[in-house]
Order: C-alpha cells, then sequence, then structure tokens
C-alpha cells in the first residue's frame, strides 16, 4: 500500500511539474535586459559583481531615493557594485518613454548608473528577470511597489530582498553589500 502511494505521488508530481521550476534552471547571467538606450544588457557582464536591482518609476513618492541609488553607486562600484534601473509602469507611475525618463533621471538626479528601458515587474508579463528571482528566492523577491530592491550576490544568487521603504543607503542594505563585496 506505502509503494503504491509512493508511486502514485510520484506520478502526479510528474505530471503537474510546472514550467516555472524549469526557468529557475536558468543562472541570472543566462539573462538579458534592453537598456534605456535600445541595447542590450547581457546579465553576463556583471560576473562576480553585486547587483541591486531596483524598479523605479519617476512619479513615485520613493523616486528621491534615486539620489541614495547615485550614492551607492558612486561609493561601491569601484569595488564592484552594480546598481541596475528598472523604470517600469507596473504600477503606473512612470513616464510613458525610454527617451522621457532619461531625461527625467538625467535632469532631476545626474543619474550615470545603468538604466533599463520601461519593463515589466510583476504578474504574467514581468521579465524573466523578475520571475527568475521569484522562483529562486520566493514571493519576497516581488515587486509590491516601486523601489522594491533585489540584491545579487556575486555567484548570481538572489541574497536578499528589501521593501520599497528601505532606503538605498540604510545600514541594513550598506552592511549587506560590504559583506558580500
Amino acid at each position: 500500500m506505502k509503494k503504491l502511494i509512493i508511486i502514485s505521488l510520484s506520478i502526479i508530481m510528474f505530471f503537474f511539474k510546472s514550467s516555472a521550476m524549469s526557468n529557475s534552471k536558468k543562472s541570472f547571467y543566462d539573462l538579458e535586459i534592453e537598456s534605456i538606450s535600445g541595447e542590450i544588457i547581457k546579465l553576463n557582464e556583471y560576473k562576480n559583481k553585486v547587483i541591486l536591482i531596483v524598479n523605479t518609476a519617476s512619479y513615485c513618492g520613493f523616486t528621491k531615493q534615486y539620489e541614495d541609488l547615485q550614492d551607492l553607486w558612486d561609493k561601491y562600484k569601484s569595488r564592484g557594485l552594480i546598481v541596475l534601473a528598472v523604470p517600469s509602469d507596473s504600477f503606473n507611475q512612470e513616464k510613458k518613454t525610454n527617451s522621457e525618463v532619461k531625461e527625467f533621471c538625467d535632469v532631476n538626479f545626474d543619474i550615470n548608473f545603468p538604466l533599463t528601458a520601461i519593463t515589466e515587474v510583476k504578474g504574467r508579463n514581468a521579465h524573466e528577470i523578475f520571475k527568475w528571482a521569484e522562483n529562486n528566492f520566493g514571493k519576497s523577491a516581488i515587486p509590491k511597489w516601486n523601489f522594491h530592491k533585489i540584491l545579487i550576490n556575486k555567484q548570481g544568487n538572489v541574497e536578499e530582498t528589501y521593501a520599497s521603504f528601505t532606503k538605498p543607503t540604510s545600514n541594513k542594505i550598506i552592511n549587506r553589500i560590504e559583506e558580500i563585496l
């Protein structure tokens, strides 16, 4: 009887295996994303770096965090930190075109860290980076709002995630970045 139950469960698990599981087999470094100016950013170019991915929005109450992101970039880029901003309209607070986002970031925050094209970050149409993060780290990797942060370690694994309220220059984030750099 026990043997029959085990065999039955094995068969059921095989048939209900999610296609999302196969996505988790992909490495972070297998992924790509379009930059704000249209080039492809191959994440394998960031091997052996620490990456802070932040979904951003121009009209969000947290938009001033761009200043902190720039400060992080300026302070830690020489030690191997990549700040990657992913503008998104998933929460209906982003400009309509990439050129508008780029101009907004240049004029208001003098941003010089990498920015991607406007990208979906949640739901069925989320970019594969965010699907990968969820598959490999769980629901805390799904952005609940703009300026959600995902910290990727040098091995290409999700190290930690941080809610929108957590400032990029908080001790919590800086301490973890310094630990894994």
